[in-house]
């Protein structure tokens, strides 16, 4: 039913020297043109959801004999090899090894849907979409590789989103969305049919296609609690029903219905899991 999320995705580990605003990059490129096909939309939770610009070298499989001809490129490899050198973590020290490539990388080779770890907790829905391939996800985001329309649309439902307001983390009031304890403990419908799951799907398509109606809008004014479009806010709608319909025919009215089904439903799915050992009695001498 549901695909592996990423935990962690690719973390520069650089002192800013991989990372670059769009004047920074202008200017980079402009000193050294032949470094410009080496740059990539870098995204994190930020950008991702206000439509804000970010970039960084990308410089997995390029050969040495390309870098030797891109010497403002290899300064930046040198300040980060030194960066890492003097760090007092064993990892990052090791990866002084490679210092033209991120500490870690996750990049999938499809196009991905990415999760905000962070995200205002004023919106009803936590802004999650597709995003290509060649777009780089920062370490401030989760991603789903090659993820479905009933995933997606499972996703941005009223359902998971209560789940979300009762066991995510925080930072300040914003919801910090989770790996371990909010996507793997999600409580998925049991055994939805084709025709469910085709309601779901083609609602989480009106929802894309709703969002597309507004091409220059961020994700913040589209899910902003008082300016989201009436046509955004009919298709969120009818996917709710779509999702809700998943889990039982009768309609949740409020978020607390749903935490209580949610919760049952979690119970029943890890029934067993967490026996408790019996410790043998010993005789008192």
């Amino acid at each position: 039913m549901w695909s592996n999320l990423s935990g962690v995705c690719n973390k520069p580990t650089d002192d800013g020297n991989f990372i670059f605003l769009d004047h920074e990059k202008n200017a980079f490129i402009k000193s050294e043109p032949a470094a410009e096909k080496y740059f990539k939309k870098f995204i994190g939770s930020d950008e991702f959801i206000n439509n804000k610009s970010r970039w960084c070298l990308w410089l997995n499989n390029v050969s040495p004999n390309e870098l030797q001809k891109l010497p403002k490129v290899l300064e930046r490899i040198s300040a980060v090899k030194k960066f890492r050198e003097n760090s007092t973590a064993k990892p990052t020290r090791k990866s002084a090894q490679n210092p033209q490539l991120f500490f870690y990388i996750s990049q999938p080779q499809t196009d991905y849907l990415l999760i905000p770890e962070t995200s205002s907790e004023n919106r009803t829905y936590i802004p999650i979409g597709y995003v290509s391939k060649n777009t780089i996800a920062s370490n401030a985001t989760y991603l789903i590789p090659s993820a479905n329309l009933f995933m997606f649309g499972n996703l941005v439902s009223l359902m998971h989103m209560a789940w979300v307001k009762n066991v995510c983390g925080r930072l300040k009031s914003d919801f910090r969305y989770s790996k371990d304890i909010v996507y793997n403990n999600y409580p998925w419908s049991q055994n939805p049919n084709d025709k469910q799951k085709q309601a779901v799907e083609d609602a989480a398509q009106k929802v894309l296609d709703a969002r597309a109606m507004f091409p220059n809008s961020s994700l913040a004014e589209l899910y902003s609690p008082v300016a989201m479009p009436p046509a955004l806010a009919k298709a969120h709608q009818q996917l709710d029903k779509a999702v809700d319909n998943c889990y039982r025919p009768q309609p949740f009215t409020t978020d607390a219905l749903r935490m209580e089904f949610l919760f049952d439903l979690y119970e029943k799915y890890t029934a067993g899991l967490f026996v408790t050992a019996k410790t043998k009695k010993t005789k008192n001498i």
